[in-house]
């Protein structure tokens, strides 16, 4: 896969359901299943599939499957200025909406594995 490149990342960030998507593994900092993402952001399955396609394509997550789950976490070979505009865009997140619910559904999301 190509390296990333800002273009890629402001893809990333630009749509609003993106941008929740990565916050949310960002502040997780740990992988995530569809499932979990799903009721953490309160949105149907296909979209948010449809966001972590292009995610993923964009080379901004990596996945890991395990049988018929697919878990996703921010991709591990990003380069150091990325990480850095996502913890920027995680501090300015910090607190607002809807960012606070979604950290707290999250807290409560479970899937079965």
């Amino acid at each position: 896969m190509p390296e990333l490149t800002p273009s890629d990342l402001a893809f990333a960030v630009a749509d609003p359901t993106r941008l929740r998507l990565l916050m949310l593994l960002h502040v997780a900092r740990r992988e995530l299943c569809v499932c979990e993402l799903t009721a953490s952001l309160d949105l149907d399955q296909p979209k948010i599939s449809r966001h972590l396609k292009a995610l993923r394509e964009r080379g901004v997550l990596s996945t890991r499957r395990d049988g018929q789950w697919i878990h996703y976490r921010l991709d591990p070979q990003l380069p150091l200025w990325a990480i850095d505009v996502l913890r920027g865009f995680a501090d300015g997140t910090t607190g607002q909406t809807p960012y606070v619910d979604d950290a707290a559904r999250l807290a409560h999301a479970g899937c079965a594995p």
